[in-house]
């Protein structure tokens, strides 16, 4: 069935449960896992100066840009979001199922894209949460350009389903008690 398995994320909480899922898979049909993080302005908390929201905008005429402020905090994303990466892959190697990593910067569709061509990939997992109108015209759907380009089967995890099925913490005593 699947051999290779493209897991696509990003720092949101979303990416836990992408990641778990297509950890799960991996383990059901005995596929290796490669997980990709590209570092873009399309993410929350990214300091790029373009943010995933118009008013998020910060770096406009008048502005002064601190440099080594921003390299500073361009430092921290980058190893923030790698160590992220260290940690899925450790997971997975626990769970027993090879994996490895790659963090890029760019266009996150086209980073995906491109390394499931390099690697081989019979499928990839990406997570979608749910932007319409304005800004996904703006920002684009990263889910969207890569069900569109990719060059293997995509499975897309929309944000709303998946919080949807979650299961609940129990705060109820148990029945009989």
């Amino acid at each position: 069935m699947y051999h290779k398995i493209l897991v696509a994320v990003d720092n949101s909480p979303l990416s836990d449960t992408i990641f778990a899922q297509a950890l799960e898979l991996a383990q059901a049909t005995h596929a290796s896992l490669m997980l990709v993080h590209s570092l873009s302005g399309e993410e929350d908390g990214s300091p790029i100066p373009i943010g995933t929201r118009l008013d998020a905008i910060y770096w406009a005429p008048g502005t002064e840009l601190n440099l080594e402020a921003w390299r500073a905090e361009w430092t921290r994303y980058e190893t923030e979001n790698l160590e992220r990466l260290r940690q899925f892959a450790a997971r997975a190697h626990a769970a027993g199922v090879e994996a490895e990593f790659r963090q890029l910067v760019g266009s996150p569709g086209k980073a995906i894209c491109n390394v499931a061509q390099q690697w081989g990939a019979d499928l990839i997992v990406v997570g979608n949460r749910g932007r319409s109108g304005l800004s996904e015209l703006v920002l684009g759907s990263v889910s969207n350009y890569v069900m569109h380009r990719a060059p293997c089967s995509v499975l897309v995890l929309k944000a709303t389903a998946i919080t949807s099925t979650e299961p609940e913490h129990e705060t109820a005593a148990a029945p009989g008690v």
